[in-house]
């Protein structure tokens, strides 16, 4: 018996910055991003919404420079790039701008891009989709 409450994806990926503008600038140089939306707080900028124009996440930075170094070097998200080709293209793109990266590898599960780091030096990864589950694995379901 699936209970399940009824959920459709991600609505959007937040993330605490040390700088807004800089990192504003590298998502958008780099993955295409563009601001849709500015959060005023007694007169600072301290957020910006993020939308993408080829079916990104959406993606919000807000100002927080101690939690930002706190979370530094982790991978909190994947996003999903559509097949191999585009993953390679993506790779290609962030080469040419000077983004270093691990190039592309096949995984159990679909091709990976990795080894990006952002300004805060967040992990960013980027997987193929849809996820590709091996032949006899299964999903785990806990009984409840």
């Amino acid at each position: 018996m699936n209970n399940a409450p009824l959920l459709e994806g991600i609505h959007h990926i937040k993330l605490p910055v040390s700088d807004l503008e800089k990192s504003l600038a590298w998502y958008q140089d780099h993955l295409g991003y563009v601001p849709v939306m500015h959060f005023v707080e007694e007169s600072v900028l301290m957020g910006i919404a993020l939308a993408h124009p080829n079916g990104g996440p959406g993606y919000a930075i807000r100002l927080n420079p101690d939690k930002a170094a706190a979370a530094s070097g982790f991978d909190y998200f994947a996003i999903g790039v559509p097949g191999e080709d585009a993953i390679n293209a993506l790779a290609a793109h962030l080469a040419a701008q000077g983004v270093a990266h691990n190039g592309v590898m096949r995984t159990q599960v679909g091709w990976l891009l990795s080894g990006i780091t952002d300004p805060d030096g967040y992990d960013v990864r980027f997987y193929t989709v849809p996820l590709e589950i091996p032949e006899g694995a299964g999903l785990m379901v806990r009984e409840s």
